[in-house]
């Protein structure tokens, strides 16, 4: 597809970004010169919200429902099974993130011109071409692990006249060789900053990363000031996103057979007066879970469905072969619990419920993240009141 370039005009997304905020004035000129459409396959999954499941179009067969997704504020799946699928696999593996995410990770970053930038994940390099756009092409390194997914976005940047370098490795590694970069942004979900980020950025500069615990997929956008003298990092969190996680990152979850091969027969058990609400909040983004997360480490959870007003919340250590479950039936004012194993996870998830309430029930920007060569540390309010991860 050729790039095509608009002077002066605000399309209808256009202007929907900027009315919300997301797309700000000085991002504007790329938005305008550089079109998502230039970096999509014919193929695409974009995410239907009516629908709301993702669906499957390509644009030889229905051009102008092609045209309508890739201007739609909407997540587009360009990758399933880590490429190992032609069609639509199981696991999308990689995408192409809503605009408006796009453009307020852009503006978090707060990339100037004469700023050297990295990218941690390559992807469709429709982000790579955006920073390519404002700060120049000599000016922004990507990296993309998949090297089919890679040569494809050098053949887009390339038709686009904004070819930066792309390289082909894990972008947790980083790019000692490249550094020190004023900006590093990563496109791809973390549950650990890498310390090679940290070891590339240059001394006052800045990492930005979608970062979350193995409690859920669910990730919060983090902004990182790495201190002059290189040694740490710290700041807090903007607000929650969701993205595909780096792949060395990935959620070492066994699968619920592992832990639970024969009932709960031979659980402990007992019953809690946690309800159902207070346990998993509201929405897709509860910041419930978020707090969770942080004070139950190497934990993952996972609510089912709810069937014959009943729904079971399993919880799954992921250093052993802890678990716990709690279930929630319609009308009856308690919960039955089962918890085995040596590590008591209902308790550890009730204890860190009844803190986050007695703190206020803190948002997501009230908490921040300190990284340094010795680990990370997640703190609320203050650095200074921390606890490790």
């Amino acid at each position: 597809m050729t790039l095509r370039r608009v002077e002066g005009e605000r399309s209808a997304p256009g202007r929907s970004l900027l009315e919300h905020k997301h797309l700000t004035p000085e991002w504007l000129p790329a938005f305008e010169a550089v079109p998502r459409s230039a970096f999509l396959p014919t193929v695409i999954w974009p995410y239907d919200m009516e629908a709301g499941a993702t669906v499957s179009v390509d644009l030889r067969d229905e051009p102008d429902l092609w045209s309508s997704y890739a201007d739609a504020d909407v997540p587009i799946v360009t990758q399933w099974d880590d490429g190992t699928t032609r069609g639509r696999g199981i696991v999308p593996t990689s995408s192409a993130s809503m605009p408006s995410v796009v453009f307020r990770m852009l503006a978090a970053l707060d990339a100037e011109p004469g700023h050297r930038v990295l990218e941690i994940g390559t992807g469709t390099g429709w982000n790579a071409a955006l920073l390519a756009h404002r700060l120049g092409a000599d000016h922004v390194v990507s990296i993309e692990i998949d090297p089919k997914v890679a040569d494809a976005a050098r053949g887009r940047l390339a038709a686009a006249e904004l070819l930066c370098t792309v390289v082909t490795r894990d972008g947790a590694d980083g790019d000692e060789a490249g550094g020190p970069y004023d900006r590093i942004i990563a496109t791809a979900g973390v549950r650990r900053i890498p310390w090679a980020w940290l070891r590339d950025a240059a001394p006052g500069g800045r990492v930005l990363a979608p970062w979350g615990t193995h409690f859920g997929n669910e990730d919060a956008l983090v902004r990182l000031d790495v201190a002059e003298d290189g040694g740490s990092a710290s700041g807090r969190f903007l607000g929650p996103v969701e993205f595909m996680k780096l792949r060395s990152q990935r959620s070492p979850f066994a699968g619920h057979d592992t832990y639970v091969p024969n009932g709960v027969g031979g659980a402990d058990r007992g019953t809690t007066t946690v309800t159902e609400e207070q346990l998993l909040g509201e929405g897709r983004f509860a910041v419930e879970r978020f707090a969770v997360g942080l004070r139950v480490r190497d934990c993952h959870h996972q609510a089912a469905a709810a069937r014959n007003g009943t729904r079971p919340v399993w919880f799954y250590g992921l250093t052993d072969r802890s678990w716990a479950c709690v279930m929630f039936t319609d009308g009856r004012a308690g919960a039955r619990v089962w918890q085995s194993g040596p590590r008591r996870l209902w308790d550890e998830v009730s204890d860190a419920l009844a803190w986050w309430r007695a703190a206020g029930e803190p948002g997501y920007e009230r908490f921040g993240l300190t990284v340094t060569a010795h680990g990370q540390r997640a703190w609320l309010d203050r650095p200074s009141e921390y606890w490790d991860l």
